[in-house]
């Protein structure tokens, strides 16, 4: 029995049960200014969250008045009219925040309705919104759609939309962006996994951490990579500097190359600093983004700088297992032989973690 047909015969059920309903069948929604009455029987048949709250007699239930937060009015009274119809409304400007609200109050038909709304709108400027709300609200299709998507129009990744999520959604553009591009070798995450020295950390790296596959770079050859967007290059250069450091280093986490590329057309400085005194190049390093340590070693940034406990971005890649990472700074003059503040080589974090690999790398002439 599919979800759908499992509500409608519950609602039928329920709204049978309003004759005897008395008085206290009728509760009222707020959200901000709206006020939305509606019958508990019909709500609860529609919705386990709503069915939870008046099963237990919560406060608010039992005054007769619901508080409905994250919920503008407009949506609240969409919401409420899916749980008497069981009608999912075609405005496709209000599909997103309703589909969030209908995953918050368990309204699977209303949730499945507004994905299928949100993948026929997919355009460029809000596709990494779409991929963000699809994750963030475990939508299976949309997700896939929006990471399709973003492949055929890589220039998704230059675009102000994409920007923001990386900076507000961090965790989710993450794993969009592992979906783009084949995931790399296992390795291991000092700062993601808490296994290894984090860069506010005293604890040396054991060769039992945990590891953990990294976020892989979306495909960035020259063919795909579409020249700098000048509105959203504009954009950025009306960020103050701090701000501009601030996003760079997220970019950098996530293997945002695009972002990263506009950032810097946009005068950002690719030195920039965290309060760890890592550096995007260290992050992207630690992270096995090699495009963007290519990107950024492009553009100056050290390969050599030191982080608070003396880390160098090669550290970061020799500790991770990032062979790509470790080529390309080497090439760019990394020195091999340079020491943590506790006096340790990348070699010897290479070998501490059985990175073979990189042992060889970094044993060469």
């Amino acid at each position: 029995m599919s979800a759908v047909t499992e509500v409608q015969n519950t609602t039928t059920e329920a709204l049978a049960a309003l004759l005897d309903g008395g008085e206290g069948a009728l509760v009222t929604l707020v959200a901000g200014e709206t006020r939305v009455a509606a019958h508990r029987a019909v709500l609860a048949a529609a919705s386990p969250v709503f069915a939870a709250m008046f099963a237990h007699d919560m406060l608010e239930a039992s005054c007769g008045q619901v508080s409905i937060d994250d919920v503008e009015g407009p949506v609240l009274r969409l919401l409420v009219a899916y749980t008497y119809t069981l009608q999912a409304p075609q405005l496709p400007d209000t599909a997103a925040q309703l589909l969030s609200a209908a995953d918050k109050y368990g309204l699977s038909g209303l949730k499945v309705a507004c994905e299928r709304q949100l993948i026929s709108q997919l355009a460029v400027e809000t596709a990494a919104a779409t991929a963000v709300r699809a994750v963030r609200h475990s939508c299976p299709d949309a997700t896939r759609a929006a990471v399709a998507f973003i492949k055929h129009h890589p220039q998704v990744m230059a675009t102000w939309g994409w920007a923001y999520a990386v900076l507000d959604y961090p965790q989710e553009v993450s794993k969009v962006t592992r979906l783009l591009g084949e995931p790399p070798a296992e390795a291991s995450s000092p700062t993601a996994t808490g296994g290894g020295p984090t860069p506010n950390s005293d604890r040396q790296p054991h060769s039992s951490h945990s590891r953990t596959p990294a976020a892989a770079a979306p495909p960035t050859s020259a063919r795909h990579t579409p020249p700098p967007d000048d509105a959203a290059v504009s954009r950025f250069r009306s960020l103050s500097g701090a701000q501009r450091g601030r996003w760079l280093i997220q970019a950098a986490k996530v293997g945002a190359v695009e972002v990263v590329r506009l950032l810097l057309a946009a005068g950002a400085d690719a030195g920039a600093r965290d309060e760890s005194g890592c550096t995007t190049l260290h992050w992207a390093a630690e992270r096995g983004h090699a495009a963007v340590v290519r990107l950024l070693l492009s553009a100056a940034s050290d390969p050599n700088a030191r982080s608070l406990k003396g880390w160098t971005p090669l550290h970061f890649a020799a500790y991770c297992g990032r062979a790509e990472a470790t080529a390309a700074l080497l090439e760019a003059g990394a020195d091999r032989g340079v020491w943590t503040n506790d006096g340790r080589t990348p070699l010897d974090y290479a070998v501490l973690c059985n990175h073979r690999q990189l042992v060889q790398m970094l044993t060469e002439p």
